[in-house]
């Protein structure tokens, strides 16, 4: 197995018993559950991205649903962040003083 994939993997499974242990409480708290549920998250992503950059393989969540967005709400939240993305990541002109 691939170290980056292999470290990913640890990552997480430690982030899915975590934000298990979170939610599955008597008293869940809504930040510490949303906390946990941002960490799995980023967990995930960063296996994906391990995974198809040793593979070129699609990421394997991309079947897992994702309730309260439809589909066509997600794809066109991911088309505005990615424009916006190359918005704020993009060159930036500079601007000539005018003489007094």
């Amino acid at each position: 197995m691939s170290k980056k994939i292999d470290a990913t993997l640890k990552d997480l499974i430690k982030a899915l018993e975590n934000h298990a242990k979170v939610v599955g409480g008597r008293n869940a708290s809504l930040k510490k559950s949303q906390r946990a549920a941002a960490k799995l998250q980023a967990a995930a992503s960063a296996y994906s991205v391990a995974v198809y950059t040793k593979t070129g393989l699609d990421s394997p969540f991309n079947d897992v649903l994702r309730p309260g967005l439809d589909e066509a709400t997600v794809a066109s939240l991911e088309a505005e962040r990615d424009a916006l993305a190359k918005i704020v990541t993009g060159s930036i002109p500079l601007q000539q003083r005018e003489a007094s």
